[in-house]
């Protein structure tokens, strides 16, 4: 079964991981002739330009983009939250769904399987994909760096690792929500929603002390991108409840899919 699982989500995972590869490919490619002194200059005046708040909102006001790194760790890794954010939404709510909107939920309750058991292998299966993702863009971008110039690699590291923070915890929410409807349409609405409001929110907090307290409000905070690049470390408060949530969602996933009256 649980091959059958991840025979069934491979292509949107290669979808999804292509357009990371590919946006990350652009900048490789093109920053090298982007970034010499005249254009760093003009970069550096219009900076400037912009207020405090919104330069902190991207990591601008702690790192320089003079650099395919320093774009990474402002821009880049924005992107890298931002889509892995709506990739695992979109499976939390479509990888259980699917079978009663495809009537393949009559094919699984004819073959001995618990409901328990469909749930764990879906939910190891959106793991694992979540997880390779964040590796195989991982490396691609160390190799990039690699041929771009120097880098910090434990930085790059840590800075690779922290979207599973925020995605499993997405991924989670997002199949537990899932179990409430028996319509796709309706939750993939929901988490791309939730995403997308966890991201603005996360930028908001970032602009002054009287909206920092979105920041708790809004799933990306676990990321901690901007502490990493700081300190170069991942505060492990953050894995801890990462990891504390995304559990707490998987098991109530259980409890209420075992008790769903299935279509």
């Amino acid at each position: 079964m649980f091959k059958r699982e991840m025979k069934i989500n491979f292509k949107n995972f290669m979808i999804w991981t292509s357009i990371l590869i590919g946006l990350f490919l652009v900048v490789f490619l093109v920053y090298p002739s982007i970034v010499n002194s005249e254009n760093m200059q003009m970069m550096d005046e219009m900076m400037k330009i912009f207020p405090e708040e919104m330069l902190k909102a991207f990591n601008m006001d702690i790192s320089s983009i003079d650099s395919a790194f320093g774009w990474l760790k402002t821009e880049g890794f924005v992107f890298v939250l931002l889509i892995t954010g709506i990739y695992s939404g979109l499976l939390g709510s479509n990888i259980l769904l699917k079978e009663e909107s495809d009537k393949t939920i009559e094919y699984l309750n004819s073959v001995p399987v618990t409901r328990k058991k469909i749930v764990i292998t879906k939910i190891l299966c959106g793991i694992l994909y979540i997880t390779l993702m964040v590796v195989v863009i991982g490396i691609f971008n160390f190799i990039g760096l690699s041929l771009s110039g120097d880098f910090d690699r434990k930085s790059y590291i840590l800075l690779s690792i922290t979207p599973m923070l925020s995605s499993i915890v997405i991924f989670g929410v997002c199949i537990f929500l899932s179990t409430f409807t028996h319509k796709t349409k309706k939750t993939m609405g929901i988490s791309l929603g939730i995403v997308f409001a966890s991201y603005f929110l996360n930028i908001i907090s970032e602009m002054g002390e009287s909206t920092e307290f979105l920041k708790y409000i809004s799933i990306f905070t676990l990321a901690d991108i901007r502490n990493v690049i700081i300190n170069v470390s991942i505060n492990p408060w953050m894995v801890v409840l990462s990891v504390a949530i995304t559990i707490a969602f998987m098991m109530l996933t259980i409890i209420r899919y075992d008790r769903k009256e299935l279509v």
